[in-house]
């Protein structure tokens, strides 16, 4: 069985590594940071990093990559068309890897960056900054019509499935979406709990994609609240699904 544990890096990234008891052998998902990743493989002799997954380019998810390669024999997989320190293994859309045993389906999910990619094992999503608990990545690179269709595509998914994003992000995202959303109760349950949690320090992830579903707004847009939301904020117009989502995102950008 593999255990999944969050190390902190940065102000709000999670570094996500996989253990595997049997062998003793671990994999970290968008390492960012080299640091927590050596501490804890400092702090449990005997354990030996083989995998490093890597979701897109930016620094906050590589910076560490070159530095545990030096220290490792792990390998290194990232997206194709992107940039990635030490990238050994190039993947594309529907490419299947196995980590740890388990195999990963390879999903192509542009929007935050054009090249980024997601990891799918079944019950399991790492998502990098493409799905966040309650929202979604910033539009860096891609279109509010590629970053809707990665999100569709993402919430196909079993409605069980564990969302892993990389960033605590949730409080503030809850927020936005209950200004979406005012009458949503799930959305207000969600906000209250996530409220409590953080006040305590405890983290937020991973979700599910059937709570996404129910309070994600960036996941809703076809639910007429959402869609009248917009049509107040914008003026009433017949929209497509990812004009729709174009304005929320343009919205929680000044948010």
């Amino acid at each position: 069985m593999i255990q999944i544990s969050a190390l902190p890096a940065f102000t709000d990234n999670y570094i996500w590594l996989l253990q595997d008891h049997r062998t003793q052998r671990c994999a970290v998902v968008d390492p960012g940071d080299a640091a927590p990743v050596q501490a804890w493989l400092a702090a449990h002799p005997g354990w030996v990093l083989s995998d490093i997954l890597i979701t897109h380019h930016h620094h906050d998810h590589v910076g560490g990559v070159e530095q545990l390669k030096k220290a490792t024999d792990a390998t290194v997989y990232g997206p194709a068309s992107e940039s990635i320190p030490e990238r050994e293994v190039a993947l594309k859309d529907n490419d299947r890897v196995s980590v740890l045993g388990w195999d990963f389906d390879v999903f192509a999910v542009p929007g935050h960056t054009l090249g980024h990619i997601a990891y799918y094992h079944h019950g399991l999503l790492f998502c990098g900054d493409t799905l966040f608990a309650a929202g979604c990545g910033r539009l860096f690179e891609g279109t509010p019509e590629q970053m809707h269709t990665s999100l569709t595509r993402l919430a196909a998914l079993p409605e069980d499935t564990l969302v892993y994003c990389t960033h605590e992000y949730t409080l503030s995202n809850l927020k936005f979406a209950a200004a979406v959303e005012p009458e949503n109760p799930d959305t207000a349950e969600r906000l209250a709990k996530v409220t409590q949690q953080r006040a305590a320090g405890l983290m937020t992830l991973p979700s599910t994609l059937a709570l996404e579903k129910l309070t994600n707004p960036f996941l809703r847009v076809d639910e007429t609240s959402v869609k009248e939301k917009v049509d107040e904020r914008n003026g009433p117009d017949n929209r497509a699904p990812s004009a729709v989502f174009a304005a929320l995102r343009a919205w929680k950008d000044t948010f």
